[in-house]
Order: structure tokens, then C-alpha cells, then sequence
């Protein structure tokens, strides 16, 4: 409960720039439009929409990294912060207080991009909300790197450092091609991270695959609790060294 009313107040400041949370949920929109105009005139079936949209629907939950680091950064150096580090708030509540105002814009982004997906070809029926619980997992771990990366840099390397990850997140993922295709190393690695995982796991859920979503899932838990887990820790270490 105590989290409750800082998590009010950075979802305030969240709403303060809604150009960028427009861009946030509507980019994913914009290339999952054009990767269907793509299979339309190439049929290619990992553009197929049942394929695509979850994948999409991970990439779009990658920009949540900025979003959590730019703001958990900004705070870190501002006189706001520093008051509030002489109240009862634990490092978890703080954190927790920044997760909060995330998810509904997780979720927001997932749905959007679903409902967009269902007029284009993705079936419309219960899996769709197994997919969306599958993507739950996801938007942690990635709302946990952003808040990693703001307790250990300033808000202009968040910035940069995010964009690496978007792009790492892109290309190790198999949303646009199939790692196993490479094969080698590069699939090695895609999926000992878990941004392949997470995508593999919506997709199975999204097209009714049940067996194949737990091993999946499991990575990109695992992911999740050991980053926010270390965001918690860092988040502390930082308060211990401003107020020692």
C-alpha cells in the first residue's frame, strides 16, 4: 500500500508526454500493417498474422525499457528522489511503485495490437487471453531491465543503452526470421537470452500450442525475477551510497 501513492504520482509523469507513449503503442501497429502488406504480395509464413502478432506484440513491449529507465533515472538526480529516501519506503516499494504504472500500458500496448491483428487474419478466441496472460512475464522482464539500467546509469545513457536493447531484442527474437534458420552460434545465443523465449512462448499460446508454451515461459521468468531482483538491490545500493 505504501507504493500505492508514488506509483499515482509516476504514472502522472508518464501521462506528461503522451507523444511518446502514442509512439510506444503505435509503432508496433505501423510494422505489423506493413509486414502484412509484405505477405500479401510475398506470402511468407512467419508474416502470417497468427505468427506475427505476437512476436510484434513482444517488440512493442520492448520500448517499455525506456519508458521505466528514462524516468527511474530522472528521478535518481532530482530533489524529489532524495526526500522521499528519508521515508519508510523500501527499495522493493520504490520499485514496485514504478512497476505499477507500467503494466496497463503494457497491456494496453498487447491488446491494441491484437484487436488490430483479429480484423487481419488472428482468431478471435480464448487463446488471445492466454496470450495476453504468456506476455505478462515478458512486460516484467522488460520493465525490469529499464529499471536496472536507470538505477545504474544517468537518463541520457538510458536512452542509448535502450535503443541496443530494442535492437537486440529485434534481432535475437525471430520475429522477423526464424533463428533456427541460422542456426550455429546465433541461435545459441537467441535462445539462451530470453527475448526467443518470450516470443515463442505468445506465439504457442496465441495459436493454441499448449505444450510448448511452460518451457518457454519458464526463461523468460526466470529472466524477469533475477533483473528485477538485481534492480531491486542496485536501487538500494544507490540509496545506501547518496545517503551515506
Amino acid at each position: 500500500m505504501r507504493s500505492i501513492p508514488f506509483a499515482s504520482r509516476n504514472l502522472k509523469e508518464l501521462l506528461r508526454d503522451p507523444l511518446t507513449i502514442i509512439f510506444c503503442v503505435g509503432f508496433p501497429v505501423i510494422l505489423l500493417l506493413l509486414f502484412y502488406a509484405i505477405q500479401s504480395n510475398i506470402p511468407v509464413s512467419l508474416f502470417e498474422v497468427p505468427t506475427l502478432a505476437p512476436g510484434i506484440a513482444v517488440f512493442g513491449l520492448s520500448f517499455i525499457t525506456l519508458f521505466a529507465g528514462s524516468l527511474l533515472a530522472k528521478d535518481r538526480t532530482s530533489s524529489f528522489l532524495m526526500r522521499l529516501y528519508t521515508t519508510p519506503l523500501t527499495s522493493f516499494d520504490f520499485i514496485l511503485g514504478y512497476i505499477l504504472p507500467l503494466i496497463p500500458i503494457a497491456a494496453a500496448q498487447s491488446i491494441i495490437c491484437f484487436a488490430v491483428s483479429i480484423p487481419l487474419g488472428l482468431p478471435f478466441d480464448p487463446n488471445l487471453l492466454l496470450a495476453l496472460a504468456v506476455l505478462l512475464p515478458a512486460a516484467f522482464l522488460f520493465i525490469g531491465i529499464g529499471l536496472l539500467l536507470g538505477s545504474l546509469v544517468g537518463d541520457k545513457a538510458v536512452g542509448g543503452i535502450s535503443s541496443i536493447l530494442i535492437n537486440v531484442a529485434a534481432w535475437l527474437s525471430g520475429i522477423w526470421f526464424d533463428v533456427k534458420l541460422v542456426g550455429g552460434a546465433f541461435e545459441t545465443v537467441s535462445y539462451l537470452l530470453p527475448f526467443a523465449h518470450a516470443v515463442d512462448a505468445a506465439r504457442a499460446a496465441a495459436t493454441g500450442n499448449y505444450p510448448e508454451i511452460t518451457p518457454h515461459l519458464w526463461w523468460v521468468i526466470g529472466y524477469a525475477a533475477v533483473i528485477l531482483a538485481a534492480a531491486i538491490f542496485v536501487f538500494g545500493w544507490k540509496i545506501k551510497r547518496q545517503n551515506g
